[in-house]
């Protein structure tokens, strides 16, 4: 996605805060200092006011009600972290070197995302209590370290249009924190919409359980592509679109992974019977197949070692009697004939 004005990061090198924090501090030091002696050297011994002394308590005082301005531009980053600073609302770069700086005390930092809570790690605040205490001290750092994202479980119908629910987990991280806070109005919020909408693109495409005649990859021919059966293909298809969503808000996704995955619960009991039933047809298919080979190895071995001869009616017979016995449920009871079997 291509948008005018792109923000363009631009990482700056800050000096060291203590330099600064050193001397502001000696300047106050020496400005009680100089409020002390103006106060006693203000009048001389005859009862003037010296128009130097009050000159310079004047400046003292003004430093002592100003001189706190220099400490706003002192700045602790630690590590995987990253303040981006404008000046009168102009971008002027961000600040990723970990340690104690000093910029220009009239940068602010921007985060429009520092409020958001999402269902992610680091990120969750379950005590509304505490989460508005917490809004009166958030921090305007950006994180950069990998989080992992955990949207609530969507009800989404998939190709054949049977409802399931299913979960993501998604691996994310911000790589460039300028189109992260200038491009999107909330990168977190953005994060968050685009994982459900790319979800949802992609579980459409593809059924629950194999199908027939279901194409998942578009190249017209049907293949055995599942949610339960290909997940990791899935997720791998899923990353990419997210990816493909969140490129041009600064943010890079590591990774996604299908955290959940059922059918919706109004039909989950009549799916585990299909299911059921479907299992069933197969084992009895293999049963039948394996009696029918059975069958033919004995009618085989009995011709071949000349045990007896068997016409079309009592090969019928013998075929009938053992299918009922390889393939019943029951074992089977038998039936001895004292006479002739003719």
């Amino acid at each position: 996605m291509e948008v005018k004005n792109s923000a363009q990061e631009k990482i700056i090198k800050a000096k060291s805060g203590w330099a600064v924090l050193i001397l502001s501090i000696l300047l106050y030091v020496a400005d009680i200092f100089a409020l002390g002696i103006c106060g006693m050297k203000m009048e001389n011994s005859y009862g003037e006011v010296s128009g130097l002394y009050v000159a310079l308590f004047v400046l003292t005082m003004i430093y002592v009600c100003l001189g706190w301005i220099w400490w706003l531009g002192l700045k602790v980053i630690g590590p995987n972290e990253a303040l981006v600073l404008t000046l009168f609302g102009k971008y002027i770069g961000t600040l990723k070197d970990e340690g104690f700086f000093y910029v220009n005390p009239f940068c602010a930092a921007v985060n429009p995302a520092a409020k958001t809570k999402l269902n992610q790690s680091g990120d969750v605040s379950a005590d509304s209590a505490q989460a508005a205490a917490q809004a009166q001290t958030i921090s305007k750092k950006i994180s950069l370290k990998v989080m992992t994202l955990n949207n609530n479980r969507q009800k989404i119908n998939d190709c054949l249009g049977n409802p399931i629910e299913i979960g993501i987990a998604v691996m994310w991280r911000v790589s460039d924190t300028a189109k992260a806070v200038f491009n999107v109005d909330n990168f977190k919020e953005y994060l968050s919409l685009q994982c459900d909408a790319a979800l949802r693109e992609i579980v459409r495409i593809y059924p629950y359980d194999v199908a027939p005649n279901v194409d998942t990859t578009g190249d017209g021919i049907a293949d055995e592509g599942s949610l339960r059966g290909s997940s990791e293909i899935v997720a791998s298809r899923i990353r990419e679109k997210i990816e493909e969503k969140v490129g041009f808000a600064g943010l890079e996704i590591i990774e996604a992974r299908i955290t959940y995955l059922a059918y919706a619960p109004e039909i989950a009991a009549i799916m585990l019977q299909r299911q059921q039933a479907s299992a069933i047809i197969d084992a009895r298919k293999m049963i039948v197949d394996g009696a029918v080979g059975m069958v033919q190895m004995a009618l085989d071995k009995i011709n071949s070692d000349n045990i007896c001869e068997l016409d079309d009616e009592r090969k019928a017979q013998m075929v009938s009697n053992l299918l009922v016995v390889l393939c019943g449920n029951q074992n089977a009871q038998p039936v001895i004939n004292s006479g002739s079997i003719y």
